[in-house]
């Protein structure tokens, strides 16, 4: 009852003139930015982060919220009508949905992910609202050690999920945690990796790293790779569903929440994982199992279903742990921290009104979202005809005037070229950009309560593992760690046995065909053919 009149007071805030025109500026810009070929919602809320600085943090969380679920829905939308996802979460959306857009119904692709976002996103967030002040109260009470646990498994677990190895999603968080190094030290005051430049001793702004490794790195890498001729938007009227479609995708709307929201809430990546076990978990629910890979509308519904619940299940982590679980969230975070807001378990006490409103702005956002670009889908497929060096050189124009207006200083355009090379890099040689983000910004907190948890154990070791907590959260990231080992050993195991079963059945036929051959060849011999 709480949280219910708490959200209430939100909806105060959020069904302001004033909150509600902030969220439908966010779901246009979002979904304007997010519908554009290779950009997807933690670029698009990355590049919008400083056009939010002259807002009130209520004001501007609640653009936020609107510039996520519009980016994301961009995201499908690129999928589904130029099959080139904005994002990993979004690949599922154009495995179904672009066959579905060649066969003429890339319409009825666009209103199904529409619906399945707005449900998704609806049964996200009232699970948001009933379990985050819950794990805020139970937050209160852990320590320096557990803390630092908890950072450990994000760091583990985001780097054990993405990118092609592990060995590069290490890499890629140890560059992070290096670039969250810069600066002065917290505790001593001593400098660390500035080079005696004054500028750096203050560290590098998340926002300059995230803009340049998402932006400028990606513009310099589509750049690199741009072909003369761009790809051809299929045109789409108006979305609309049939009966049909209806009966056929409502289960797998109300599906993708269950599947979509507990991968949101724990550091597994964000919405990678649930959507293709959404994927999967429809295909063998169908009645039309002939239509996958041909256009099947429950392939594009509870994907997308499934995402959007994701992203209300990072925000329980984000707000209550302080926890970014994917990319947009790492961004988030740095909003917070650049307003002198630290989520955690005090958050919901110390700033409840912007809570609040943030999580009544996600309801808001949601019809925002319906009302809006089911009408402009046809506007959306039209800016996806914006030729690529026009598109890019417009990102690099923007992120610049965004990086300048983060500190006034010409010093802060040299680090974001250099960030944006380096994120260049990381994408030649596939080192997934998101461990870095939450390396910066993860890191110096991580040092921090590791220090205050071996001050509090005098200097001892076994004061990182004093709790009962911090002991269950080790032994998960020792089966993260040791599981790829254990799945090697478990096919081994089991194609030994195939081998002991199939060689004893392999000898068994041998022996029931060498009885069936001689009594064939005693029958033939017998009775042969005539010469």
């Amino acid at each position: 009852m709480d949280a219910l009149s708490s959200l209430m007071d939100g909806f105060g805030t959020a069904l302001t003139p004033r909150g509600l025109l902030w969220a439908a500026v966010g779901v246009l810009l979002g979904t304007a930015i997010g519908v554009l070929p290779g950009i997807g919602p933690a670029m698009a809320v990355a590049l919008l982060l400083p056009v939010t600085y002259g807002l009130d943090p209520t004001g501007a969380f609640i653009m936020f919220a609107g510039i996520y679920y519009g980016a994301m829905f961009g995201g499908s939308t690129t999928s589904i009508l130029l099959n080139t996802p904005g994002e990993s979460a979004a690949v599922v959306a154009a495995m179904e949905g672009n066959p579905m857009a060649k066969a003429g119904r890339g319409a009825q692709a666009l209103a199904a992910a529409a619906i399945g976002h707005f449900a998704g996103g609806m049964i996200g967030t009232i699970l948001l609202v009933v379990l985050a002040p819950t794990v805020a109260d139970l937050a209160v009470d852990i320590g320096a050690p557990d803390y630092f646990a908890i950072m450990v498994l994000a760091f583990i677990a985001v780097t054990s999920v993405l990118g092609s190895s592990r060995v590069r999603g290490l890499a890629s968080l140890l560059i992070g945690l290096t670039i969250g190094l810069v600066g002065l030290d917290q505790m001593t005051g001593q400098q660390r990796l500035t080079f005696g430049t004054l500028q750096l001793a203050d560290g590098v702004d998340v926002v300059i790293v995230a803009v340049g490794l998402f932006a400028i790195g990606e513009a310099l890498w589509v750049a690199a790779h741009l072909r003369r001729t761009g790809a051809e938007a299929i045109p789409v009227g108006r979305p609309w569903l049939g009966r049909a479609d209806v009966r056929r995708s409502w289960k797998s709307w109300l599906r993708g929440p269950l599947i979509g929201f507990p991968f949101g809430a724990i550091p597994a990546g964000g919405a990678e994982i649930p959507t293709f076990l959404s994927y999967v978990t429809e295909k063998r629910l169908s009645k039309h199992k002939e239509e996958w890979g041909k256009g099947a509308i429950e392939g594009v519904a509870g994907p997308e279903s499934a995402s959007s619940a994701s992203a209300a299940g990072t925000l329980v982590s984000m707000l209550t742990l302080g926890l970014p679980t994917t990319a947009v969230a790492a961004v988030m975070l740095a909003a917070f921290q650049q307003y002198g807001i630290q989520p955690g378990p005090l958050l919901f006490a110390r700033e409840p009104d912007l809570v609040w409103g943030l999580i009544a702005s996600l309801f808001v956002g949601m019809v925002l979202l319906l009302a809006l670009n089911l009408p402009l889908a046809p506007l959306w497929a039209k800016l996806l005809r914006i030729p690529r060096p026009y598109l890019y050189a417009g990102i690099l124009f923007f992120a610049a005037v965004g990086a300048y207006a983060v500190g006034g200083e010409s010093v802060d355009l040299v680090i974001l070229l250099v960030i944006g090379l380096l994120g260049f890099g990381m994408r030649r040689y596939g080192l997934p950009v998101l461990p870095a983000v939450i390396g910066v910004i993860l890191g110096p907190a991580a040092e921090q309560q590791l220090r205050r948890a071996l001050q509090i154990s005098d200097g001892g070791v076994g004061g990182l593992v004093n709790t009962p907590f911090s002991v269950t959260v080790y032994v998960l990231v020792l089966l993260i760690v040791a599981w790829p080992l254990i799945r090697r050993v478990l096919p081994r195991r089991r194609s030994a046995e195939a081998e002991t079963g199939g060689g004893a059945r392999s000898r068994d036929e041998a022996g029931s065909s060498d009885g069936a051959g001689s009594r064939d060849g005693a029958g033939s011999s017998d009775g042969g053919e005539p010469r």
